[in-house]
Formats: C-alpha cells, structure tokens, sequence
C-alpha cells in the first residue's frame, strides 16, 4: 500500500485546480484549520520575479507563508498526495523557500484531524544551507532581491498583485467561510493590516489585475 502525506493550502493551493498542476493525482480535497499560526504576506521569493509579475518598484511582490503566532488560525485546503518521492520533490521545488513542516490541523467543526505539511516562515541563512550561496546568487541576487526572508514590519512590502487577486478568487470559490478567514485572518508585513483593508485600501487595483495570458490557468483561482 503506497504511504501518503497530507498538505496544508494557505495561498495558491486554496484552488484545487492550482494545486493540480503540481499533484495531478492528489485526493480528498476539503477545508481544514490551522490554530497557532498566522498567515501573512511577508517574504519575497524569486518566482515572481521570474514570471513578470512582480512589481519592484512598488514592492508588490510579496507572498504567504505561516508564522507561529499562539492566537491566531485560519482556514486552509487539506488534501493528500502518494508521497513516493516525485510528486513530494516537485513539491519541495515549488515552494523552495519555505521551512516545511508538519502541524496538526483541524476539520471544520473544530475535531483534530490529524497533521499535514504546512508552508512556514524560515530564513535566508536556512535556504542557503539547503540549496546553496550559488542559487540564492542566481535566482536573487541577480534579479536585484537582496533577502527573501528579513523584511522589517514597516518596510511597505505589499502583495504581489496577481497573486493575491488569484488567492481571494480561490478562497471565495471554497464558499463564504474560507473567503472571509483569508480576508480577515490574513496579514501584510505589518501584521496588522488584513487582506480584507488592503484590498479597500492601496491594494483597491488588485482585484482588476490580471495575470499574463500564459499564467492565467495558475492564477486564475
């Protein structure tokens, strides 16, 4: 019998369709709550960049992560996947910044629901040991991103625009309890301000912000 691995969605993979792409075989797509941890736009990786949807001189390029946070929850995916080494390194690739961990999570009606692999906070220092100087030179350095991880609260880093727009379309698709946990339990760098003001706010475009045609699948939400 094949072992699986149960993974957590908190940004793009709140869309069954996105998470696909990475796990064409995944099964049992449903909601679950992470308690403990804050979702927040807070860190820079370099995929944006690469694929033209970053804006640098606005500083709309951020994207989520999980933080430890003892107050906080939210609602996220739950699915699994075979874990026999393929799908999970193209998983580990996809999102090559992030300290992946495994945390328990909830159903809906507040159960425990055993543990999945969650998306969390690290450093520069870790993806450089895991992946070496020499990437994070190519990938960052030299398209002009000195940090991935150490953005001050008041360092203005706003979400990266299709982004965040394919997130919201994907939360609100998953029904009014999932759309309003992203709006209202989601935090730019600051950690104060939520999707649900930036987005009546400086991010007022956001939802008007299409991806180039040939990411529209992926961030169509």
């Amino acid at each position: 019998m094949s072992k699986t691995i149960t993974i957590l969605g908190l940004g793009s993979i709140l869309s069954e369709r996105s998470s696909r792409i990475t796990f064409p075989d995944l099964t049992n797509f449903r909601r679950g709550r992470v308690r403990g941890y804050r979702r927040i736009f807070a860190h820079t990786p370099s995929i944006f960049v690469q694929r033209g949807i970053a804006d640098m001189s606005t500083l709309e390029m951020s994207s989520l992560s999980a933080e430890e946070c003892s107050e906080s929850s939210f609602v996220c995916t739950v699915f699994e996947v075979v874990d026999n080494g393929l799908g999970m390194d193209a998983f580990r690739e996809r999102e090559e910044e992030f300290e992946l961990r495994m945390v328990p999570f909830e159903d809906l009606e507040g159960r425990p629901a055993g543990v999945g692999l969650l998306c969390v906070a690290s450093t520069d220092a870790a993806y450089n040991q895991a992946w070496g100087e020499e990437r994070f030179k190519r990938l960052y350095t030299d398209n002009g991103m000195t940090t991935i991880w150490t953005w001050p609260r008041t360092s203005g880093l706003r979400p990266c625009a299709p982004y965040l727009r394919h997130c919201v379309l994907a939360a609100q698709r998953l029904g009014p309890l999932t759309e309003a946990s992203f709006l209202d339990q989601t935090y730019l760098v600051d950690r104060e301000t939520t999707v649900r003001q930036y987005l009546a706010g400086a991010g007022n475009a956001v939802m008007s912000t299409l991806p180039p045609p040939e990411l529209a699948e992926r961030y169509g939400g």
